[in-house]
């Protein structure tokens, strides 16, 4: 069966490579971008679950590289609201009109961008409120397959940068894919063909994650943020076009 999707499993690996070492840097980006890619390659229905065995793939390895910096209770409050969210959403994937909420989320994330921007000092969010922050995440992740994105802009207004953000907003949305996988089972989303190119896949990211965490390394914390923004201001054009 995979035989001869071999060129397109290649293309596919390639990107999947380039944007885990964005995750990697960035923090998120990676399925954010490798949404329409997937898309285009193998079908919306396909690629949202394939693309959250990436994901699961890629935030583990996030999270493994990064695991001396977790901050583990704000992994604990944002899966508290992620876990039952992200399974109603996983349940709801296939009779959901996604055009409108993937530009709701355009003009969320470019307007956070300004935001910080105008507000230089950012008031930092208490810990229970990334209860919320998962919840929203959860719902709009496996209705959309990522929105990485969305969380960014809480994680570094608590503080986190470089290693403790990276490992941090992984652990954290890895609760957050394990439960999709389980509402995708269930709706008979994740089928043999959606498992096995996941599987062929996982090596692409697992690299791309090791290489961006050399990376990530060698840039300032001011450097890092204009990263983040840059990558919000991109993922939030990319949601108001509908790609």
């Amino acid at each position: 069966m995979i035989a001869h999707q071999v060129p397109t499993l290649l293309a596919a690996s390639a990107a999947v490579f380039v944007l885990a070492v964005l995750s990697a840097v960035a923090g998120f980006g990676g399925g954010v971008l490798l949404l329409p890619v997937f898309t285009a390659l193998f079908g919306l229905r396909t690629a949202v679950p394939m693309l959250t065995l990436t994901q699961l793939s890629s935030n583990g390895s996030r999270a493994w590289l990064n695991r001396r910096d977790l901050h583990w209770p704000l992994i604990g409050w944002f899966a508290l609201g992620a876990v039952p969210f992200a399974m109603a959403g996983g349940l709801l994937l296939a009779h959901a009109p996604l055009g409108p909420l993937k530009r709701l989320l355009g003009v969320f994330l470019i307007s956070v961008v300004v935001w910080r921007r105008l507000n230089r000092c950012p008031r930092k969010p208490a810990d229970r409120a990334f209860a919320g922050v998962g919840a929203a995440s959860g719902i709009g992740s496996a209705l959309l397959g990522s929105v990485g994105p969305l969380t960014a802009p809480f994680f570094l207004a608590y503080g986190l940068t470089r290693a403790a953000y990276i490992g941090t907003e992984a652990a954290s949305t890895l609760t957050m894919h394990l439960s999709k996988i389980a509402a995708y089972g269930a709706g008979d989303l994740l089928t043999v063909r959606v498992l096995l190119y996941g599987i062929v896949l996982t090596p692409s990211a697992l690299a791309g994650g090791w290489v961006g965490k050399k990376i990530v390394g060698r840039i300032s914390d001011r450097v890092f943020v204009v990263v983040v923004e840059i990558g919000l201001i991109a993922a939030g054009v990319l949601f108001l076009i509908g790609l």
